[in-house]
């Protein structure tokens, strides 16, 4: 049996290539609105950043959002995301390790 082949995406923040599952996307939607989307299936434009806050820091501070996004993000947008990315580290990182614990099984 073939065995398949992984998604893999780029961190906007620090260049680093990951599995896509390993990363937090963050979506324009088709009606403008930027989010933070942990399936990873909302409809839009996306950009990945690691689950890491220096990251996020980062993709503020280089505006990389705005390249990835193709839409000016002005700073309200940004702190929001980045309150609303706190809150969903914790989770994605559980997540994640859910997901590593099952596949030792």
């Amino acid at each position: 049996m073939k065995t398949r082949k992984i998604p893999q995406r780029k961190c906007v923040a620090c260049q680093e290539m990951m599995p896509k599952k390993e990363l937090i996307r963050i979506v324009r939607s088709p009606e403008g609105d930027i989010q933070i989307d942990l399936t990873g299936k909302r409809s839009g434009r996306g950009a990945y950043l690691c689950g890491k806050t220096s990251c996020f820091k980062l993709a503020k501070k280089s505006k990389a959002f705005e390249r990835a996004l193709k839409v000016p993000v002005s700073s309200d947008i940004y702190d929001r995301l980045e309150a609303d990315f706190i809150k969903v580290e914790d989770e994605f990182h559980a997540n994640k390790e859910l997901e590593t614990n099952d596949d030792d099984e």
